[in-house]
């Protein structure tokens, strides 16, 4: 299936599912999110063998968006979205693969604003577009059973195409997570003391919590319909990731956030027990809630 919305980490304890406590401290693959947009899928489709872009509707069940050529961008989508895919149709290179990544620009500048977060690159980009990769699919027959996999290799550069990858990495040359693994242990101890719901009830509590981080308010285990320790525990949880977070760096473009320097929107970590996503929520969530730019663009 298609690369879905990545869950935090604190979320996905809610219904009892503690397997994320094994997955902090276990090894896998580190990448950096990009604060592109929009996202771009682009390669052969498995159903006519042609080439292909479009957005993440290319994976819709019904109203199906695939664009092999420029008419059918023209009938697909529209405005700026339409724009930035006929330059990816004119310049992506011809892969057998199929690719997702998310639009950084066009050539010609040093700086760019895709989305919330600034880029700054050292000189000025020479090449037409811009892209961030970070998934490749399989898919046999048809485009709706694509599989989803960590893109773990490096695409180069063509004379077209600035490919933005950037080397992720833990500080000390840790190879996990390993130092959280005591308060991870606690965590289990803690959970037995929590009371968790269901998943229809799990969602409204991460509406709930998303509309405190949007608003900028402190989340009050008090103040939620559900068990409260659950909400501490929450908090653990998150406290944990927060410390995660804190040890990853990369070597990808400096980026900006409302004119400060930061390191990264945050990171993605994918193991044997999943894959999610590192992001200073209070900072990151909250500005990517009051932007919105191209967040319906798919």
């Amino acid at each position: 299936m298609q690369n879905k919305h990545q869950e935090h980490p604190e979320d996905t304890i809610l219904t009892g599912d503690l397997s994320v406590l094994d997955w902090f401290t276990a090894g896998g693959h580190l990448s950096v999110k990009i604060d592109g947009a929009p996202a771009i899928v682009w390669g052969i489709d498995p159903a006519t063998g042609t080439f292909f872009v479009g957005t993440k509707a290319v994976f819709n069940k019904k109203k199906i968006r695939i664009a092999h050529s420029h008419e059918e961008i023209d009938q697909h989508y529209e405005g700026e979205v339409a724009s930035i895919l006929h330059a990816c149709f004119d310049y992506l290179p011809r892969t057998d693969s199929i690719i997702q990544g998310d639009f950084i620009g066009f050539g010609g500048s040093t700086e760019y604003c895709p989305n919330t977060l600034t880029y700054k690159f050292g000189e000025v980009v020479t090449q037409e577009i811009i892209i961030a990769p970070h998934t490749f699919y399989t898919a046999e027959n048809d485009l709706r059973d694509a599989v989803a996999y960590p893109m773990e290799f490096i695409i180069t550069d063509t004379f077209y195409v600035k490919f933005i990858k950037p080397n992720a990495y833990i500080l000390y040359g840790q190879e996990s997570f390993a130092d959280v693994k005591e308060v991870c242990d606690f965590a289990r101890q803690m959970a037995t003391t929590a009371t968790f719901v269901s998943d229809k009830e799990a969602a409204k509590i991460k509406q709930q919590i998303n509309a405190c981080i949007r608003a900028g308010e402190e989340i009050n285990p008090e103040d939620f319909d559900c068990d409260a320790n659950l909400l501490r525990l929450w908090a653990l949880v998150k406290s944990i990731k927060d410390d995660c977070l804190y040890l990853c760096r990369n070597d990808g473009p400096a980026a900006y956030l409302y004119g400060n320097r930061i390191d990264a929107e945050g990171y993605v970590l994918v193991n044997e027990f999943g894959m999610f996503k590192l992001i200073n929520r209070e900072v990151f969530s909250n500005a990517n809630f009051n932007s919105g730019r191209f967040q319906t663009a798919a």
